[in-house]
């Protein structure tokens, strides 16, 4: 059965820092590209950063390039993200799934970015 459990999420002032991560188990994890994705109140989920099946391939949607940083070590089936100089318009809840959003979602993890 896949499941997709996020955490790291939390309450953290504008400029702050927070790493999220992503445990993946019930399908072959190293051979997907995976992504993260947030849907803050009132608005569509949207996809922020995505990563190859190998690590080396990455995109993030602009709003965040340059401060939110990708990232995977298959050894563990895990998938990382890095959120670094956070603005209040960072606030959701982030998910990981893979890039077209098949994966079964997990429940996600807060982020609240706020003075």
């Amino acid at each position: 059965q896949v499941q997709l459990v996020e955490s790291g999420g939390g309450l953290v002032q504008p400029g702050g820092s927070l790493r999220l991560s992503c445990a993946a188990s019930g399908f072959t994890f190293s051979a997907y590209f995976m992504a993260w994705y947030r849907q803050a109140p009132g608005k569509e989920r949207e996809l922020v950063a995505r990563i190859g099946s190998g690590g080396r391939y990455t995109s993030y949607t602009d709003s965040v390039k340059g401060r939110f940083t990708i990232s995977r070590d298959n050894a563990v089936n895990s998938v990382y993200l890095r959120m670094n100089s956070l603005k209040p318009e960072d606030t959701a809840v982030y998910y990981c799934n893979a890039p077209d959003g098949h994966l079964n979602w997990g429940q996600g993890t807060q982020v609240t970015v706020s003075s």
